[in-house]
């Protein structure tokens, strides 16, 4: 593990349009000529929704546009809901090419990497997703996401656990959706090769959308725990803690993944044991200070689009895509913009995360190393920051 102190920069910014989860062109806008068809596949709608990447990616297209777009284009952004099931996500993603679009971009879905990847493949359009989360967003040549991902969030988050805060048995209550397993085995056994730490427990039949956790964190009670690992998403790690509340657990630690971190979840969460700790994938915005989220977050407050890692990373792949379209010669078609990141040999750098964006020509695509250690502490209703560098896994 390495660190890296975080950088604080301001990249300058307006917001100009109310944001709106349709696909098409901003309002007024400035770039008059031929759109360029830019799309994104989400789960909009369904058990586990992501909305904010796509509302984000929209917002710094439509800013484009204002500005001018690409000598006169526009993009018009074309967000469809994957209704987070497998035939919905196979329409979308032909949808998505039947339109004419030259890239996806923030895709944000529990299973579109899993269903479309050899789709997009086939097709020669790349994916520069919001939010990776099952494998195949890692793990195939035409998807890259922004984000670290729920697996190396996971080796972050436990490594953080067993070296920086001490605790000496961990309890893991792992949530299995889809083919995800092998995944969070491999980070368990980088953890474990790194650290020489272990599960004291590990318990991976916990159902998504529980409605009583209280079986499963009982499990960790008897097994004499210090520390809770959850996957879970943000309610049902809301559900972890009430249940733990409910047993009395209060010199139990908690372990959670990036997809628990928003304001909403530090407010409504109460118990928090000794603590809650996430490893922020992009720079903390519960945090004061941190100016690399300035632009971002100014142009969330004036879409009315609410602020959390999923519009990060929303907004990071829409400005790195604007970054690559100013970089191609000629006509912007879907080969040029395949063969444009494909090719990319500089990374992008951006101080909101803790290494540099790069596509490149691989068999698979994880760039984002980095956590940024934040935490809930007992009595609080606030994320605050637990370290003061990024925490680098490579």
């Amino acid at each position: 593990m390495i660190t890296k102190a975080l950088a604080a920069t301001v990249i300058s910014a307006a917001c100009l349009l109310a944001m709106t989860a349709c696909g098409g062109s901003a309002t007024g806008s400035t770039a008059t000529g031929e759109p360029i068809v830019v799309a994104s596949v989400n789960a909009l709608s369904g058990s586990v929704t992501f909305s904010e990447a796509s509302q984000a990616a929209k917002a710094v297209f439509d800013k484009f546009n204002e500005e001018g777009g690409l000598n006169g284009r526009p993009i018009q952004y074309e967000v469809l809901d994957d209704k987070s099931d497998p035939a919905a996500a196979t329409g979308a993603a032909r949808d998505a090419v039947g339109k004419g679009a030259v890239a996806l971009v923030g895709s944000a879905s529990l299973l579109d990497c899993e269903v479309n990847s050899k789709y997009y493949a086939q097709e020669g359009i790349v994916s520069i997703q919001g939010t990776g989360v099952d494998p195949y967003c890692f793990t195939t040549p035409n998807i890259s996401p922004v984000n670290a991902g729920p697996y190396l969030d996971a080796e972050l988050t436990l490594t953080f656990g067993s070296e920086t805060l001490g605790l000496k048995k961990i309890c893991g209550l792992l949530e299995i959706a889809g083919s995800t397993r092998p995944a969070y085995q491999k980070a368990f056994d980088s953890w474990t090769k790194a650290t020489g730490k272990d599960f004291a427990m590990l318990d991976d039949t916990v159902p998504y959308g529980a409605s009583d956790y209280t079986p499963y964190v009982i499990k960790a009670k008897e097994a004499g725990c210090d520390a809770i690992f959850s996957n879970g998403v943000e309610p049902d790690a809301g559900g972890v803690l009430k249940a733990a509340e409910a047993q009395g657990m209060k010199d139990m630690t908690f372990l959670f993944l990036t997809s628990a971190y928003s304001e909403q979840f530090a407010q409504a969460a109460g118990f928090v044991g000794k603590g809650v700790y996430v490893p922020a994938e992009f720079a903390p915005y519960t945090v004061e200070g941190v100016a690399a989220n300035e632009d971002w977050k100014n142009l969330m407050k004036k879409n009315n689009i609410p602020l959390t890692s999923f519009g990060q990373g929303g907004y990071l792949a829409a400005t790195h895509f604007v970054e690559m379209l100013k970089t191609i010669k000629g006509d912007v078609t879907r080969e040029a913009v395949t063969v444009a990141f494909k090719t990319q040999s500089k990374p992008f750098e951006n101080p909101m995360t803790g290494t540099p964006y790069i596509f490149g020509d691989g068999a698979g695509h994880s760039s984002n190393a980095g956590g940024w250690p934040i935490v809930i502490r007992p009595g609080s209703t606030i994320w605050e920051s637990a370290a003061s560098d990024w925490m680098l896994i490579r």
